[in-house]
């Protein structure tokens, strides 16, 4: 049986082709949400740009027919701009102020009245990233979801970059006398990935283990390449901030992704794998680091000063990190540092899209809170010669829209883990202090 899908405006804004993501069915755009994409359409981010798409998306439809009556789409169903379900009253008696949300649930609750009056009623559907709405509609009575195209995995097989796997105790001892193992020879139904991680446990209950890699043409697992000694002064704690250096160390890498609870070490393990291929191998002409600009909590709005002095508030998490690796002693030795040393840079987000970006170690803090769009806008910007680090907490996000499994950090550790030139790790242990493990774990 076919349905009938109301999107909520939040909907297109984060995904302009949603409209083609419910195959045979019956699409409804309420007026109102034309009148909500409008006023969006002038805005220099993210919001603006998916707003002028779906507007010019829209535009090429009308060509076809009139909107009001139905277009039928490309690949399947039907698209509608509602205008004449202007009957609000028991979602006014129920939400009191008809605010563009309730317009919307209103449109959703007449459809649904009319179908319930056919022979064959269709099912009426509101899809809305806003919890809020689908709550309302389920006190309506109807039926709501989240838009779900836009999710690459189900939250519990976001891909971790490691894999323990318990094998004979003569498996181990083949790999410590070759120093590799067939890939074939595990005999395991799991499908490993280019450079994932694999610890190999002594399935009779020993002690007896091995920490490898899979090779970037994933035929083959290796020993590490690197040895467990410090990095900048940083040495790893655990076996996946072990795993992460040897990713962030290995220039046939160009793109490594981190993610990571607070406090498990992400920022703190790039930045010195930063320093010492910029700074002591040179290897790369510049350390850019940048993070985006999302408030936590209430936004402290406009902040006086020059770029410069704008941005330090929002990246001080970064100069804490730079601060401890440098040892500085006093307030304002770091900016001192860097002054001189003139190979670091420290960026917002919004000051490196659009460029070219060769020869430089390039870390992006805080990726959870990037849309697929914008990864892929700064991930085509990498140069020749050039590796990018992108990081973050994926259940820790402060964009509206986002989640742990839409968000753009999930997105590129799902599409690149196939892929030779990538590797990734979850790091899960903090490492911080034993308060803020505890806080992480507790709270």
């Amino acid at each position: 049986m076919k349905k009938i899908f109301v999107l909520d405006t939040n909907v297109l804004l984060h995904d302009p082709q949603a409209i083609y993501a419910f195959e045979d069915n019956e699409v409804v755009i309420p007026a109102v949400v034309l009148e909500e994409i409008d006023s969006k359409k002038r805005l220099a981010d993210e919001l603006g740009r998916n707003a002028r798409s779906v507007s010019r998306l829209l535009d090429g439809l009308r060509e076809q027919g009139h909107l009001h009556e139905g277009i039928v789409l490309e690949r399947g169903g039907v698209l509608k701009v509602e205008l004449n379900h202007r009957s609000f009253v028991r979602v006014q008696e129920m939400f009191g102020d008809m605010s563009n949300d309730n317009r919307i649930l209103a449109v959703a609750l007449n459809y649904s009245l009319e179908e319930q009056e056919k022979e064959t009623p269709r099912q009426v559907v509101i899809v809305s990233k806003d919890v809020l709405v689908r709550i309302k509609a389920d006190v309506l009575g109807l039926e709501a979801q989240d838009y779900l195209s836009d999710q690459t995995v189900e939250a519990s097989d976001i891909y971790s970059g490691n894999l323990t796997i318990h094998v004979h105790p003569a498996v181990i001892d083949e790999f410590y006398s070759y120093r590799f193992l067939s890939v074939k020879s595990l005999s395991i139904k799991t499908k490993l990935h280019p450079n994932e991680f694999v610890i190999l446990r002594d399935e009779m209950g020993t002690s007896k283990s091995a920490l490898l890699k899979v090779s970037q043409d994933g035929s083959k697992l290796e020993p590490l390449f690197l040895s467990n000694d410090p990095v900048w002064g940083i040495t790893a704690r655990n076996a996946q901030q072990r795993m992460a250096l040897e990713l962030l160390l290995n220039d046939d890498i160009p793109l490594v992704t981190l993610s990571g609870k607070a406090g498990t070490g992400k920022t703190l393990l790039a930045l010195a794998a930063g320093l010492l291929k910029v700074e002591d191998e040179h290897k790369y002409k510049k350390l850019l680091i940048a993070r985006p600009v999302v408030p936590m909590g209430k936004d402290i709005g406009y902040l006086p000063g020059e770029k410069d002095e704008k941005l330090r508030p929002w990246m001080q998490p970064i100069y804490d990190n730079l601060e401890y690796l440098f040892d500085t002693k006093k307030a304002g030795d770091i900016d001192k540092i860097l002054m001189g040393l003139g190979s670091i840079q420290v960026e917002a987000l919004t000051y490196i899209r659009g460029r070219s970006i060769p020869g430089q170690f390039i870390i992006i803090d805080e990726a959870q809170n990037l849309s697929k769009h914008e990864v892929k806008t700064i991930v085509s910007r990498v140069g020749e010669g050039s590796k990018i680090i992108l990081m973050g907490d994926p259940e820790q996000i402060d964009h509206p829209y986002l989640d742990a499994v839409s968000n753009g950090l999930t997105y590129i550790m799902e599409r690149f883990k196939q892929e030779g030139l990538s590797g990734h790790i979850t790091l899960e242990k903090g490492e911080r202090s034993r308060l803020a493990q505890l806080a992480t774990d507790l709270l």
